[in-house]
């Protein structure tokens, strides 16, 4: 059971009944070293976590929430400048302490839950092996009582058949799913601190909702402290006691949830409050047929499942099920459903990132029995832009360094100077200036990334891009300003879209055709007009709710 901090009080009776706030953040401030200089992230802030309280830290991308978390337990990039200020958790000052002791906070006391598990978790290793480390780092050796503990966590947070699939890898999970496994990992050692950095932020409403409820329970439970981080004020409502609102690595706002919402004080958070303007997006979409770029005729992707010592295929787990759909020129196709329903999925298959059944035709040609390197010719034809803008991108390469890695390889022919000219006219068409030729991605805001990643696909001139939730990362203002972006350039290129999202506000604003999937099957499709205005099928009429 999850008693630790009852074990807590019970041992230290004193501490809890005293007004000592769990953590203590006074005047931080944290400084980068770039080639361009000194960045100020974090100016002189300070904000306080009282105990078995729930905290969000809001603001738009780049206020500096995330760095101000990343301080707490000592997890800054290497050029990051050594942080000023204090941060006193349980009366113990964290900024002082050696690596080695501020080890034994990390990971056991305070724990995080990153936005993106997908790059959190180890793809080499088993959710069983990576939940057991952190116990085995901090607690227990003994092999028994970190596996009943590893189906303990796994079933509190709600995975099912959570003993069946200890062995199974991250990537065999939803996205949903492997939040929960984070959750897991972070709640392995009863920690009196979870930092929770964005961790609904690419899940579907229904999703998001179960994460929320689950935070909500455990939390009441342990009576643990959460930081909360988030650019969703209309998650702030359901989860919070009180807020902090961030903005420019200052603190401007502090208040109880209710106060804040309903009389916000400062500028800044008013903005905040009134800002969902994505009313402005709807009813884009023409419904005019167009040129048919990509037809896929019963698509269907199984992945193998394996048991045992031997790791011997036991069955298949179906995650696209006799999946058909038209692409077409100049147009968007919308797919939508929730987590795990088959949407990422039904991308890779389409871009042949995915072993699939079925037929694919690409400009009127079958490709779907090519073989590899004919594959990899359409490539600057077919071209992704993924959710994780920063996985999707070189940590070690410059922005023009990324672009022209694809130049280089499908337009060997073209000269230096033609590429670069290409490079630095695709940033322009993307919204970006010459300027951050030189930068890598850690320089770069989340939005500013996105238009990297679609930059360099725009650069090839492909006749499809397949967009994976490439705005659920952002906060509203920046996908306005996406969204704006991805339609002025299929206007200008006639390119075709296969939109995956789970965000309906921005596949209405986008799409000209949409397509509804749940457990790998399509349950509804047409015009967006049709399906938004009269929804036929359950699940639809719900999504739309």
């Amino acid at each position: 059971m999850l008693l630790g901090n009852f074990e807590l009080m019970r041992r230290n009776p004193e501490k809890c009944m005293t007004f000592q706030p769990l953590l203590n953040i006074k005047n931080l401030s944290v400084r980068f070293s770039t080639p361009k200089g000194i960045v100020h992230a974090v100016r002189e802030t300070g904000l306080t976590i009282q105990r078995n309280e729930i905290l969000a830290l809001v603001g738009e991308s780049g206020s500096g929430k995330t760095v101000t978390a990343m301080s707490i337990p000592g997890l800054l990039p290497n050029n990051a400048l050594p942080p000023e200020g204090s941060i006193v958790f349980d009366g113990v000052e964290l900024l002082n302490l050696p690596e080695a002791a501020i080890q034994k906070f990390r990971g056991n006391r305070i724990s995080m839950i990153f936005q993106d598990p997908m790059n959190s978790l180890n793809p080499l290793h088993t959710i069983k092996k990576q939940i057991a480390e952190n116990i085995a780092l901090h607690r227990s050796s003994d092999k028994k009582e970190i596996r009943r503990r590893v189906i303990e966590l796994l079933h509190i947070v709600g995975l099912p058949e959570a003993e069946s699939r200890l062995e199974n890898y991250p990537h065999m999970f939803s996205g949903g799913q492997r939040q929960r496994i984070m959750i897991a990992m972070a709640l392995a050692n009863d920690p009196e601190l979870l930092i929770a950095d964005e961790p609904t932020t690419a899940l579907d409403v229904t999703i998001q909702a179960q994460i929320l409820e689950l935070l909500k329970d455990i939390q009441s439970r342990t009576q643990m402290s959460i930081l909360f981080i988030t650019h969703d004020l209309g998650i702030v409502g359901k989860i919070a006691n009180r807020v902090a609102v961030m903005k420019n690595g200052e603190i401007v706002e502090t208040g109880a949830t209710g106060d804040i919402l309903k009389n916000p004080g400062h500028s800044y958070t008013k903005q905040l409050v009134d800002g969902d303007c994505t009313n402005m997006l709807l009813d884009f979409a023409a419904d005019a047929p167009a040129q048919i770029v990509m037809t896929c005729e019963n698509i269907s992707v199984d992945f193998p499942v394996h048991k045992g010592f031997f790791r011997k295929k036991s069955g298949y787990i179906s995650a696209v099920k006799d999946v058909s759909v038209a692409i077409r020129r100049g147009q968007t196709t919308g797919v939508v459903g929730e987590s795990g329903s088959g949407k990422t999925t039904l991308g890779m298959a389409v871009l042949k990132l995915e072993k699939s059944t079925g037929k694919i035709l690409f400009t009127g040609n079958a490709i779907h029995n090519l073989n590899t390197k004919k594959i990899r010719q359409l490539r600057r034809n077919m071209q992704p832009v993924f959710q994780d803008s920063y996985g999707a991108l070189n940590p070690a390469m410059t922005v023009e360094e990324i672009i022209d890695e694809g130049l280089r390889l499908h337009y060997p022919e073209m000269q230096r100077d033609k590429r670069q000219d290409t490079i630095i006219n695709t940033l322009c068409d993307v919204g970006l200036s010459a300027q951050m030729l030189y930068r890598v991605p850690h320089e770069l805001s989340g939005g500013q990334r996105q238009r990297v990643t679609l930059a360099r696909a725009l650069a090839l001139k492909p006749e499809l891009i397949v967009l994976d939730e490439p705005t659920s990362s952002l906060d509203r203002f920046m996908q306005m300003q996406l969204i704006e972006l991805f339609r002025n350039i299929q206007k200008a290129y006639n390119i075709a879209y296969l939109f995956i999202s789970h965000d309906m506000k921005i596949v209405r604003a986008l799409s000209h055709y949409i397509i509804v999937m749940r457990h790998g099957k399509i349950v509804e499709q047409g015009t967006a007009r049709q399906v938004f205005e009269d929804p036929k099928d359950r699940y639809t009429q719900a999504l739309m709710r």
